[in-house]
């Protein structure tokens, strides 16, 4: 598994645990909450926390907190027949973090970003939360490549 996919794995946990918790973001970034779980944690995320993975999903991490408002307003624009109260708090996770990703940081590009949150959906998410993702995410990528 690569660094950025690891990256993306613990943005998206701790993009969960502050929608659960709403804790500072300067101490969300510290990942402190991973010192308690690490038995649990997948041998990769115990044996390689390198400064590249960390350093990566911080980015991840700050910038969808500070453009929450433009996160969540591109994600409700994009539910179809769908309340976005209903989201499962790993699908919001998923998605927020991607979301900003496609408006945000255009430096990684499009498919990239959704071929990662599919994956993630798939490995933490619902039977069904990877399809819902894609179609999220991909009317997010439309609209901001204006096709």
């Amino acid at each position: 598994m690569g660094s950025r996919r690891k990256a993306r794995i613990l943005a998206f946990q701790a993009l969960y645990g502050w929608d659960m918790t709403r804790c500072p973001v300067d101490e969300l970034l510290q990942f402190g909450w991973m010192k308690g779980v690490e038995q649990e944690l997948p041998a990769w995320a115990r044996a390689e926390k390198g400064e590249d993975t960390l350093a990566f999903s911080r980015i991840l991490v700050a910038g969808t907190i500070e453009h929450i408002e433009d996160v969540d307003g591109a994600i409700k624009a994009h539910l179809k027949n769908w309340d976005f109260g209903r989201l499962t708090r790993v699908d919001l996770a998923v998605l927020r973090m991607s979301a900003y990703a496609l408006l945000f940081v255009p430096s990684i590009p499009a498919s990239v970003t959704i071929d990662e949150a599919i994956d993630i959906a798939k490995e933490f998410g619902a039977d069904e939360s990877y399809k819902f993702v894609n179609g999220v995410l991909d009317g997010i990528r439309k609209e901001g490549s204006g096709k």
